[in-house]
């Protein structure tokens, strides 16, 4: 019979392997963890936010924290359905979240279908409900809502479809995620103590410092990092992605910590695991860096993830989302993948276990385009350029690229073997296409392209491809093959 764990427990493994090694909770030993290898051959991962905020399935997924925002549009939204946030809290959506109509291992296919090469869903958001079977607290879908262990039955059933099993979370902002419903008469209300759901609801720093008092503390910063062990230990994925807020000065030492204790436990089960991190939070090259919603310019010298959702406007179900056209998914991929990058496509699932039509349709799109261009895309390299091409690329965080500029001039390049494929952004209305990075060099002491093209080809297109080179590049005609999605042209090297 198992025995429950609890916090001591965990606080005690963690410094037993920790002091095992080989991993020591320091910038300098931290950035000798290897990213593993893995992660470069599966350019596509499935990130899933699900849990009791896809029950109101309004705004987004800070509905925990804005119906109790008395100046957030969900506040009234919140009292005008469901009642006042004294008669119906957030707590009274859980047992809503039935899952009765869940099929992972449809999800599972979907995902492969896409591409896809491992799943991310989140463990505890900043709501502080565990989609997980935990001893740490009551409030978790294998006692309330689901009662089943979410992300138990997920990373088993990843298995089977070829999927890596990874996982989040977004514990670290629960902190002061509830704090606001203290304010006025509602649900959330002293004395609360460790262990109550919506515990400890601090106020919340000014947006100007978020950094501002009161810093977490001990006891809280005990009870996150504890339960990050425990999904650690059960779990055992192969990343383990944090969301903002950690990056605080109060976080750093337990940071450390938990990534030393990971990447230990990582090497107990013989391969290497990695932390994926935003905002400098953790010292570069001790984990994988994350850009949210957002790239780069050009190619980077190491690994890193982009996250970005299938809406606009929200990383959870909602009955009002904003749908990006798979074209914008598409090319997200593409771009990420030419710049050493991965994509990590956000879905959001509905209270009831189904995914949205608007979800499937995206995935079923991108599982169409990877049908014929997936090798341009998985097991994949940098080339010697990312891109060629007349229109920028706007670099950072939160940034949406103006795809109605993009031209079939537009090019992103990735390489495998013998191969190279030049990806057109816009497909060419009369077939021809020119990549001049594969044209002749005029002058041999120009470090340009000097490879012998023995064949081309264009994926999807069972007909003859002309071609030939010249100073102003490799000319592709391939008369009357259009397509309303990119369009790779493999390149054949000696």
């Amino acid at each position: 019979m198992s025995t429950r764990k609890d916090e001591k427990y965990y606080i005690d493994l963690i410094n037993e392997v920790i002091a095992e090694g080989p991993y020591e909770p320091t910038w300098s030993s931290l950035a000798k963890a290897k990213v593993p290898e893995w992660f470069s051959e599966r350019r596509l991962g499935i990130f899933m936010h699900w849990g009791p905020y896809s029950v109101p399935a309004a705004f987004n997924e800070w509905y925990s924290r804005n119906m109790y925002k008395q100046d957030m549009d969900a506040f009234q939204y919140h009292i005008d359905t469901f009642g006042s946030q004294k008669d119906f809290g957030y707590k009274d959506f859980i047992p809503m979240l039935t899952a009765e109509n869940w099929d992972p291992d449809d999800w599972f296919d979907l995902f492969h279908d896409a591409g896809a090469g491992y799943i991310f869903p989140v463990a505890e958001h900043h709501d502080g409900f565990q989609m997980y079977d935990s001893d740490l607290s009551e409030w978790n879908a294998a006692k309330m809502g689901p009662k089943r262990d979410v992300a138990g039955i997920m990373s088993k059933k990843a298995k089977d479809h070829d999927l890596i099993f990874c996982t989040s979370t977004h514990r670290a902002e629960h902190w002061f995620f509830m704090g606001h419903g203290k304010e006025f008469e509602s649900d959330i209300k002293e004395p609360l103590k460790k262990g109550d759901f919506y515990w400890p609801a601090m106020p919340e720093p000014d947006p100007e410092d978020l950094f501002s008092q009161p810093y977490p503390s001990e006891e809280f910063l005990n009870d996150w990092i504890a339960r990050t062990a425990e999904i650690i230990v059960k779990y055992e994925p192969a990343l383990l992605y944090f969301d903002w807020w950690i990056q605080h000065e109060a976080f750093k030492p337990y940071l450390k910590k938990i990534m030393a204790f990971y990447y230990n436990m990582g090497k107990k089960w013989g391969r290497d695991v990695m932390i994926c991190y935003k905002h400098d939070a953790c010292a570069f090259g001790s984990g994988i860096v994350e850009v949210e919603r957002g790239g780069f310019a050009a190619a980077k010298p190491y690994p890193w993830q982009t996250d970005t959702a299938v809406a606009h406007n929200s990383w959870c179900y909602t009955k009002t989302l904003d749908y990006k056209d798979p074209l914008d998914i598409i090319f997200t991929l593409i771009d990420v993948v030419s710049k050493n990058g991965n994509l990590l496509l956000n879905v959001g699932p509905k209270a009831d276990g189904t995914l949205p039509e608007g979800d499937r349709h995206i995935l079923t799109e991108l599982a169409a385009w990877m049908k014929i261009n997936g090798e341009a895309i998985n097991g994949t390299r940098v080339w010697r350029k990312s891109f060629e091409g007349p229109t920028e690329y706007e670099e950072g965080q939160f940034k949406t690229q103006d795809l109605s500029k993009y031209t079939s001039s537009d090019y992103r390049f990735t390489t495998t073997g013998d191969a190279i494929y030049a990806i057109a952004i816009k497909a060419s209305e009369d077939g021809n296409y020119t990549i001049r990075s594969l044209g002749e060099s005029e002058d041999q002491n120009i470090p340009e392209f000097h490879g012998i093209i023995k064949d081309v080809k264009v994926l999807g297109h069972d007909g003859d491809v002309s071609f030939c080179t010249d100073t102003k590049g490799l000319h592709v005609e391939v008369p009357g093959f259009t397509s309303k999605y990119p369009v790779t042209i493999k390149v054949i090297v000696e």
